[in-house]
């Protein structure tokens, strides 16, 4: 697929078909999430794969409860449906050890030398290579968050070690039969997508963007 291809093809799918996805396609995706762009080199992030059903299950649970899954929503019926379910995870200790490094010359790890927590914005990029990457092989994806609440669960349930934060979650699977079924109320297909020209400005705030764009 061509790359404009992928960029507007791409959508949060939040129902799926049942059926298994390819492991060369999640793999892929996965090395393709270690060549996003990561401040000094840090590569402060790892990702948990979740591609069994008991595993896969086993997250739902810790996010909405045995009731929960039990007796899903709307919502959550169609997302417990995609088969694979990854967890991309920053490492805050990793960034400030690395520019703690005599090659980029700060002496400590002093969290406030950073104005941004490029450990989650640089996760974050990773991701979306990896939505991006299921888009290319014909595969519906979404990124979602983990309920605050639910984040201590999560982390017993998989055994996700403290230097490492959870930034949200990728669900990838087949699109279902019915396209009208894979959005939400939110979805481009149901909300105006804001032109360019009311988003950028061009050498000053509140010129426009021009036609070209």
């Amino acid at each position: 697929m061509e790359f404009q291809d992928v960029v507007r093809r791409r959508r949060m799918v939040r129902n799926y078909a049942t059926d298994p996805v390819d492991p060369a396609i999640v793999d892929l995706a996965l090395r393709n999430a270690t060549r996003a762009p990561n401040a000094g080199f840090s590569q402060g992030w790892a990702f948990l794969l979740l591609d069994t059903p008991e595993d896969v299950r086993r997250y739902w649970v810790a996010t909405a409860g045995d009731d929960g899954v039990a007796h899903p929503d709307r919502w959550l019926a169609g997302m417990m449906r995609a088969p694979v379910v990854i967890l991309p995870c920053s490492s805050k200790a990793a960034y400030l050890s690395r520019y703690a490094e005599p090659d980029k010359g700060w002496a400590d790890r002093d969290e406030t030398r950073w104005p941004k927590p490029f450990w989650d914005m640089d996760t974050a990029m990773a991701s979306l290579l990896i939505l991006q990457t299921a888009t290319d092989a014909g595969l519906a994806s979404c990124f979602i968050g983990i309920p605050p609440d639910r984040d201590a669960a999560v982390r017993e349930a998989f055994g996700i070690p403290d230097e490492f934060d959870p930034v949200g979650v990728v669900t990838i699977g087949h699109h279902p039969e019915d396209p009208a079924d894979a959005g939400a109320a939110g979805s481009p297909a149901r909300r105006r997508r804001r032109p360019v020209e009311e988003v950028v400005h061009r050498g000053r705030w509140g010129h426009g963007a021009s036609p070209s764009a």
